[in-house]
């Protein structure tokens, strides 16, 4: 019944979900989580904490994935019941959904892996909020079939996030119709905006970034009215363990809050 009540609140209230790309370590995780819960409450808005226990698609096998499933739920429950606030991760694997299910309020599902049928309904299975990323190579209207196979398996409580679209090599773009046709399926829209900054290779064996672009996509999410936003921040970016060219410095995301909030213009 909780979940059914956040979705429901996450359906009619702007929200922000936010928090490092790669679990790292317990004092890392909860300076962020503290910081952007300071900043739900002082401009009222719900936020849930993300980051993931493994990152499976890092561009080199050298690349830092996370801490492991056992080490990031334990993180990941720490910061539900330490800070009170709800929490999500991805999943890679079918496997994974009813463990994961267990412990977070939302299970995101990976873009490259939108149009996996057994991750799919294994994850709609533990009947917590499935937010799924729309993939790169996917439009807006295709997201319908993605959504589906959730909703078939009994869960209505779908979420969907643009994260950019492959333009060239190298390059993604926030093609701003693909919002307008999810918008028209009917359930929360999120802009993941730090994600859809990425280079994907561009720094040879780790993904590049442009993070001074956020507050101006923040501001095209604003004028399209999603429903939330999806933003990668970090004490020190320059040395988190991934995704440090795209994320938000946690010192300079409180005008990034602003300007999705409608508080501060762009």
């Amino acid at each position: 019944m909780e979940n059914d009540k956040l979705y429901s609140r996450l359906q009619s209230e702007k929200f922000i979900i936010s928090g490092p790309c790669a679990l790292e370590n317990y004092d890392v995780v909860m300076k962020i989580a503290e910081k952007i819960k300071t900043f739900s409450e002082k401009y009222d808005f719900s936020y849930i904490f993300k980051g993931s226990f493994d990152k499976a698609n890092r561009t080199s096998i050298k690349s830092y994935r996370g801490p492991g499933l056992d080490e990031g739920l334990k993180i990941l429950s720490k910061v539900k019941t330490e800070l009170e606030l709800p929490v999500t991760t991805d999943v890679h694997e079918p496997n994974q959904a009813s463990v994961v299910g267990e412990i977070v309020d939302i299970i995101q599902i990976p873009a490259f892996l939108c149009r996996q049928t057994d991750l799919l309904v294994s994850s709609a299975k533990t009947n917590r909020i499935i937010n799924i990323k729309k993939a790169q190579f996917i439009g807006g209207e295709g997201m319908q079939y993605p959504a589906q196979k959730i909703t078939d398996s009994g869960n209505k409580k779908v979420m969907l996030t643009e994260r950019g679209t492959m333009f060239g090599l190298g390059n993604l773009i926030v093609d701003f119709r693909q919002i307008i046709e999810m918008k028209k399926l009917n359930f929360p829209v999120i802009l993941d905006v730090t994600h859809s900054l990425q280079k994907p290779g561009s720094l040879g064996s780790a993904t590049g970034g442009q993070s001074y672009y956020a507050n101006a996509l923040t501001a095209v999410g604003n004028a399209l009215k999603v429903n939330g936003y999806f933003f990668e921040t970090h004490p020190e970016p320059n040395s988190a363990l991934s995704d440090g060219p795209n994320m938000i410095d946690l010192s300079k995301i409180e005008t990034t809050i602003k300007i999705a909030l409608g508080i501060e213009s762009y």
